[in-house]
């Protein structure tokens, strides 16, 4: 089975798939990483607290982190377990239930591998420029930066193919990446961004 040909023939068999392909041009077009540590214009601090609203924590404020070592110490502080992550694996779990209503579980599994292919050069390109540009020498930021982004596609991916809305929580995280911000998430009373 060819993926990247059959990926066209599901776009036409499934009505749901329909906003696949317009959402990888997109992702394939963001200037991934390039407001790491810069200071949030207005739009991302609205993107900031409408993420941190609807995801059900409204007290928690946006933080953008300056340097890559207050990130660094805010990503290895990040509980998996936090209410927020918890939360955002809810999100995640009702719209693959939702999608799965559409698509049988393997055809899932090829879009969203098809999804992942698409954007991963791009965005570990990206991630690279951004540690080279900060002069971060560390394989681990780089990673840390393009499995967050990768994640934040395939959730924004879910969304558009469970015909959700524009203002859904994991819309508003993918927009910050596409600002060029890294959500690292919400401990505390603090939404924390790089």
């Amino acid at each position: 089975m060819d993926l990247d040909s059959d990926i066209d023939d599901l776009m036409e068999d499934f009505p749901s798939l329909k906003s696949v392909a317009p959402f990888l041009a997109l992702a394939s077009e963001v200037r991934w990483f390039r407001a790491l540590g810069e200071a949030p214009d207005v739009h991302s601090l609205r993107l900031a607290r409408e993420y941190a609203a609807t995801l059900g924590f409204p007290d928690a404020e946006p933080a953008f982190l300056p340097d890559w070592e207050d990130a660094a110490a805010a990503a290895e502080n990040t509980d998996f377990n936090s209410p927020a992550w918890e939360a955002e694996e809810q999100l995640r779990a009702v719209l693959t239930d939702e999608v799965l209503l559409a698509l049988d579980p393997d055809t899932l599994d090829m879009v969203m591998t098809h999804t992942a292919q698409a954007i991963t050069e791009t965005i570990e390109d990206a991630a690279k420029e951004a540690a080279e540009f900060l002069r971060i020498d560390d394989e681990m930021f780089v990673r840390a930066i393009s499995g967050a982004a990768a994640q934040a596609c395939y959730q924004a991916a879910l969304v558009g193919m469970a015909g959700g809305e524009e203002d859904h929580p994991l819309v508003y995280r993918f927009q910050l990446f596409e600002k060029g911000h890294w959500p690292i998430g919400i401990i505390g009373n603090s939404f924390l961004i790089f």
